[in-house]
């Protein structure tokens, strides 16, 4: 599809009409219009202008004239996966498993070749198969070839590790010691719980990336311990496989 169709289509599933968008990105209505006929490209300025408005990368914009890939782990990209800054701009280079609000969520490869292979062993790739894989394609991507230059001196893995002392200190009965906290994405943990009136709520921002992990009950019996945090809470509940009956244990402002 070409950036003419792209911007029409985008704009009437918006709602807008042209006079709405053009006022919206501070341009004329006709300069929209030139746009929608083909007559002329918007400028660099006004594509992350409308990559913003629509939350769409300019990548998409233009027709998707390149192969994104995240260059921390090597994940195709589109734009439900795509990192956003603080600013809530799109960062074309990460997906947000990776990096979010500015920060980068991994400062150790062997810690998220662990992370990937988990979700990528299937019947027709092993482990091991797996497992090779990304120790000979995550060194050739840009974050970890410039890491001196792009990560910020461990401040990031001091927060971590400040946090699961934190959340270890809680001593909740039947959970196990907290080793790791991993990059989880708020639409996928984002469960509702039964407040004590009968209705439910949930905690969490669908689009924000939070840091936790997944615990075995030392109970034994099925279900889970999930943890979950950032600068601002931290929150443990337990759940059945697949997150079915969540109970919350605790949700703790910092």
């Amino acid at each position: 599809m070409e950036t003419k169709n792209i911007i029409q289509e985008l704009r009437i599933k918006s709602g807008m009409s042209q006079e709405a968008l053009a006022n919206r990105i501070f341009v004329t209505r006709q300069a929209v219009s030139r746009w929608e006929t083909g007559e002329t490209v918007p400028n660099t300025e006004t594509l992350k202008l409308l990559s913003e408005l629509f939350d769409v990368s300019i990548n998409t914009l233009l027709g998707s004239p390149r192969k994104l890939i995240c260059q921390c782990c090597g994940m195709p990209l589109d734009d439900s996966i795509i990192s956003h800054e603080k600013d809530g701009s799109l960062n074309e280079d990460y997906c947000k498993w990776c990096y979010s609000d500015g920060k980068y969520m991994y400062s150790n490869m062997d810690d998220l070749i662990e992370i990937c292979v988990k979700n990528m062993v299937s019947a027709e790739h092993s482990e091991e198969e797996v497992r090779e894989y990304l120790k000979a394609t995550l060194p050739q991507l840009d974050y970890w070839k410039r890491y001196d230059q792009l990560s910020d001196g461990g401040e990031f893995e001091k927060f971590k590790q400040k946090l699961i002392a934190e959340i270890n200190s809680l001593q909740i009965e039947g959970m196990p010691k907290l080793n790791k906290l991993n990059a989880l994405v708020g639409s996928y943990v984002n469960l509702s719980y039964i407040l004590p009136n009968g209705n439910t709520a949930k905690f969490l921002d669908d689009n924000t990336t939070y840091l936790g992990n997944q615990l075995e009950s030392e109970f034994g019996d099925e279900r889970c311990f999930g943890v979950l945090a950032n600068m601002d809470f931290i929150l443990v509940c337990t759940y059945e496989k697949g997150g079915k009956n969540p109970e919350l244990v605790i949700y703790k402002k910092r």
